[in-house]
């Protein structure tokens, strides 16, 4: 099974520069945690609630003031659309990450691919618990 076949299309996305209000509004309308960012159609990185949390708001910076790119994950993983569940899941696994752009052979984003995509939608039980069981191990704290 390929990834096109599972994962959510017509993904709502920010620009570098927009707020952290903004951002953070749109997580809110659309109810999800993570929103890809782009200049144009090219990925540049991933924003997430936690992102904003512990990034910006832990400091005190002023969300309607903070730009999406002084918190957002650079160089985010992700993957393509045709690439085949079970690679993208182990990717996830071992990046314990839970949620993966995806881009075209052209290299722009067309949807995100999900751990819950995955698990609803894939067709290898143990895979999916390989993946859930590595994503949800605890991470060591930053003490950095």
């Amino acid at each position: 099974m390929q990834i096109r076949e599972i994962m959510t299309r017509d993904v709502e996305v920010v620009a570098p520069g927009d707020t952290i209000q903004r951002a953070a509004k749109l997580m809110d309308e659309l109810n999800v945690g993570v929103l890809p960012v782009c200049e144009g159609p090219k990925l540049v990185g991933l924003v997430t609630d936690r992102d904003i949390t512990v990034r910006a708001t832990s400091v005190g910076k002023a969300p309607g003031e903070c730009r999406v790119s002084e918190v957002m994950t650079d160089e985010p993983r992700y993957c393509y659309e045709d690439d085949v569940v079970s690679d993208v899941s182990r990717l996830m696994g071992d990046m314990q990450i839970r949620r993966v752009p995806v881009l075209d052979r052209d290299d722009r984003l067309i949807g995100i691919v999900s751990l819950g995509d995955i698990a609803t939608e894939a067709d290898r039980p143990q895979t999916i618990a390989d993946t859930l069981g590595q994503v949800s191990e605890p991470s060591a704290p930053d003490r950095g």
